[in-house]
């Protein structure tokens, strides 16, 4: 090989290795959970600042709660929606909104975690029955979301009384979101890879409760190392 190529090819792969070291450190602290479906795998990052909620997943995770559980709700470009453990088995005719398992979790709602696309955050019950904005014990959605300008994430700071920073905007403008549930639901982690799955769900076809006309069933979950 000669000498330039031996150089180039020598850069490309400190390039890469930089590259990865960069986007690794870039990530919270967490663990991570490999999840498969009937429509694809995805892996998520569960923060280690949100802690009970973190437990709270790794133990259905390490029980096998989820296996056999719907992803039941869906809404594009807004998120998907699973872990009702209610779901497992159901019917066409089963009413997939009733969760009769779940207990709850209290909210750790922090500022830097946003409603970014690919952001994995808890269900819960509206304000008027939960106003201290506790978690469901098992329903999580994971955000799909749209574009933002700054001029929307300005109104929706002036409406709550505080702002974004500069990374989380660049966030809204370049992968988008949904930045009107911020600082309203825990966000407790976020997808590293597989969002080419979220997206195929995201893209099924719906019935009027917005659940896929096609099941997209929770196979299993496994921690990863």
């Amino acid at each position: 090989m000669k000498p330039f190529a031996t150089l180039l090819l020598l850069c490309a792969l400190c390039v890469t290795s930089l590259t990865a070291q960069t986007t690794a450190e870039a990530l919270p602290a967490g663990r991570r959970v490999l999840v498969e479906t009937s429509q694809g795998d995805f892996t998520l990052l569960l923060y280690d600042d949100t802690p009970l909620h973190q437990a709270a997943f790794l133990e259905h995770v390490r029980r096998g709660d989820y296996e056999g559980v719907l992803m039941h709700r869906v809404i594009a470009q807004f998120m998907i929606q699973g872990g009702n453990l209610s779901t497992r088995g159901a019917t066409r005719e089963t009413d997939v909104s009733i969760d009769t398992l779940s207990t709850t979790i209290p909210a750790e709602i922090l500022p830097h975690h946003i409603h970014k696309r690919g952001a994995l955050a808890a269900a819960r019950l509206p304000d008027e029955e939960n106003p201290k904005k506790d978690s469901s014990g098992s329903q999580f959605y994971i955000v799909t979301g749209t574009y933002y300008t700054d001029f929307d994430l300005d109104d929706i700071a002036a409406q709550r009384g505080w702002d974004y920073t500069p990374e989380q905007r660049q966030a809204y403008k370049t992968q988008g979101g949904a930045p009107w549930l911020d600082r309203q639901y825990t966000v407790f982690g976020e997808v590293t890879d597989g969002m080419r799955t979220i997206t195929k769900i995201e893209d099924l076809p719906t019935d009027s409760t917005n659940r896929p006309k096609r099941d997209v069933i929770i196979k299993r979950m496994t921690l990863l190392p």
